[in-house]
């Protein structure tokens, strides 16, 4: 990418009348996905007590999402720079909202989980699409960076408003109420979007290689089941089966990346040693958060007995600390250093986790608020800054493709973090020894889900014994993975701090 600093008079034609109208249509589809991930964490109880689900497919609705998305976002992100960026997430947002309906409605948990992977299929479409169409309708490197730190902050604010409103609804509506909140906004994205986004692709995109595309999501989808199920059940035939065939479809699909004249996904942009340190400091980063926060909402309503509306608003101070620190992160980072404000963000985060592995059952507030505010200022220091170097990196025309390896190292993560953590969780929540007399149907019901052991003692004359083993071996669970995510995210810090060494945004204007 050729970038120099130019004119103010030739800087100011290259940039595109309501730029800032069409960005305001693009966080609103980063906020349908933000809101959709935080609800689904908050109906969780409600989801185990209605639908009945085993632990494992708890973990399920909780992670199939993020095993889809991972696996197809290479290929949308491809797909859209090839028919259009602006007709793929169109097409999309009508798809997410229709599948949403479907969300809410479920009836079983197989359904459910059925129901998040076609959501995962739809959301594969809209994240990079959206930060495609920014790196497009931004010329100007500055007001880029404003519009990815918007752009940023509008995730984070919906991981607030996601609570909050789904709170509202958790308490005056059945659980299915959290998911049709998207179809408003999905109604105003598509309506708006139509008239006041530019379309935009690539020139010369080559064919769409369904072979590709195959071997991406076999390749993902491998990978992260096997680790999900050997770190549920330890290793057998089954995981280790289906992690080598993901490991063999991703070798093969890189070798085929490598031969195709017009790849889906460029192996030369890893060459770039600070799109390759983004990447992998966004993968880790979410790896090491994921799977305490799918279980956040866990332990504010079942272990300390809050409602849903002031789980919700427990959580805020996170996304508020992300919104702040994310609308200033490019200035921040234009006047230190990338790789201070990327490695100092990591390690704020880890120290934060470091700090939640106090919880107890009984902790108050301020430690917690404190550590999600701490959490969410690292994050949106790291997150908004990470993604502009990647943007920065590649040339216009394969802003699809290079959004969709910054959005797959996230989902990615949350896979691996929620089946990784997520099963230390279980595996230390499932061990508790159950109060003597305890009938074995009763015991075992508890031993599923913290949810269970909830619904099941509400049979027992004495329930509070068994209440209090389960709460306490769920707290033991949280705070061990708290302690994990911390390690990952020193080390992620430690990472970004070598491999973005002498990175720096642009200041110039770049040529259209």
């Amino acid at each position: 990418m050729t970038s120099t600093v130019r004119p103010a008079a030739v800087a100011e034609v290259e940039k595109r009348p309501g730029r800032w109208l069409a960005l305001s249509v693009l966080v609103l589809a980063v906020l349908l996905v933000a809101v959709d991930a935080t609800v689904l964490g908050l109906a969780t109880p409600y989801i185990s007590e209605d639908l009945k689900p085993s632990g494992t497919q708890l973990l399920w609705i909780g992670d199939v999402y993020s095993f889809v998305i991972a696996g197809l976002l290479v290929s949308m992100g491809s797909l859209g720079d090839r028919v259009g960026r602006k007709k793929l997430l169109l097409i999309g947002s009508v798809a997410f909202g229709l599948v949403s309906v479907l969300n809410a409605y479920a009836s079983t948990p197989e359904l459910m989980i059925v129901a998040r992977a076609l959501l995962g299929v739809a959301g594969a479409t809209l994240m990079p699409a959206t930060l495609a169409l920014i790196r497009n309708l931004f010329h100007d490197p500055r007001e880029r960076s404003l519009a990815i730190g918007i752009w940023g902050a509008t995730a984070s604010a919906g991981t607030a408003v996601g609570p909050v409103v789904g709170g509202f609804l958790l308490e005056h509506f059945w659980w299915g109420s959290v998911f049709l909140i998207n179809l408003p906004v999905m109604v105003v994205l598509v309506l708006v979007g139509v008239k006041l986004l530019p379309e935009s692709r690539n020139p010369e995109p080559g064919p769409w290689d369904l072979t590709s595309v195959l071997l991406s999501l076999v390749g993902m989808v491998g990978i992260v089941y096997g680790v999900k199920e050997a770190a549920a059940h330890g290793p057998s035939g089954e995981s280790v089966a289906a992690g080598l065939l993901g490991a063999a479809a991703l070798f093969w699909f890189v070798r085929r990346q490598l031969t195709l004249n017009t790849p889906l996904l460029d192996m030369r942009l890893f060459r770039h040693r600070g799109f390759s340190g983004a990447v992998l400091a966004d993968l880790l980063t979410i790896l090491g958060l994921s799977g305490l926060v799918f279980f956040l909402s866990q332990y504010l309503q079942l272990v300390q007995g809050r409602g849903p509306l002031e789980a919700g608003l427990a959580e805020l101070p996170a996304a508020i600390g992300a919104v702040v620190a994310g609308l200033i992160a490019g200035t921040v980072a234009r006047r230190y250093s990338v790789r201070a404000v990327v490695a100092g963000g990591l390690a704020a985060i880890g120290l934060a986790l470091g700090a939640l592995t106090l919880l107890s059952q009984s902790t108050g507030y301020p430690l917690l608020g404190g550590a999600l505010l701490v959490v969410g200022v690292g994050a949106g220091f790291s997150f908004t800054v990470t993604a502009d170097v990647i943007l920065s990196s590649v040339r216009k025309e394969q802003a699809g493709a290079a959004s969709a390896v910054s959005e797959t190292a996230y989902e990615l993560g949350a896979a691996l973090g929620i089946a990784l953590l997520g099963s230390i969780v279980t595996g230390v929540y499932s061990g508790f020894t159950a109060p003597a007399g305890t009938s074995p149907d009763v015991a075992a019901a508890a031993h599923e889900s913290l949810g269970g052991a909830v619904e099941a003692s509400a049979a027992l004359p004495e329930a509070e014994a068994l209440l209090n083993a389960a709460r306490t071996a769920f707290v033991d669970g949280l705070t061990f993975a708290a302690g994990i995510g911390a390690a990952v995210l020193l080390a992620a810090s430690a990472a970004a701090w070598v491999l973005l060494r002498g990175q720096k945004l642009e200041s110039g204007t770049e040529h259209a």
